[in-house]
């Protein structure tokens, strides 16, 4: 895998990792809705003992739609998501594809809470889960 690097809009929190990517994805769950205020997240997982972060961020803690805690990490000067987590998905961290140098370098393959998802907003040509795959 080459290296990912990514920053907030201002560039005062930044990541780079070198780790391959667990998976690719788009989430239509209402926390990623709410958290993007656009229909859907799409994010790269990676691995997050490979993962480096440069700069303060500010941690916002939820309960995503299993039921289970999520943490989403953003750069207090310009309000960017940096990373998310969710604890059903320990030792894994979620990089906003939106925030990497070069967005294009990763392609979705899968998108989950479809049964969430924007009629007005679909996304064909990749696996679909009406919930999280392990989740229900």
């Amino acid at each position: 895998m080459t290296e990912l690097k990514g920053s907030c809009r201002c560039g005062k929190v930044s990541y780079t990792t070198s780790a391959d990517p667990v998976f690719v994805g788009v989430c239509h769950c209402k926390t990623c809705q709410k958290s993007t205020g656009s229909a859907f997240a799409t994010v790269v997982a990676v691995p997050t003992e490979g993962l480096t972060v440069t700069g303060t961020t500010t941690r916002f803690d939820d309960t995503g739609d299993t039921g289970q805690p999520t943490h989403r990490d953003f750069c207090p000067a310009c309000g960017s998501t940096v990373t998310q987590s969710a604890d059903v998905m320990a030792g894994i961290t979620m990089l906003p594809v939106g925030s990497l140098e070069d967005p294009a370098s990763v392609n979705p393959a899968m998108q989950i809470y479809c049964d969430s998802a924007m009629s007005w907003a679909p996304i064909t040509g990749m696996q679909s889960f009406p919930k999280m795959p392990m989740h229900g």
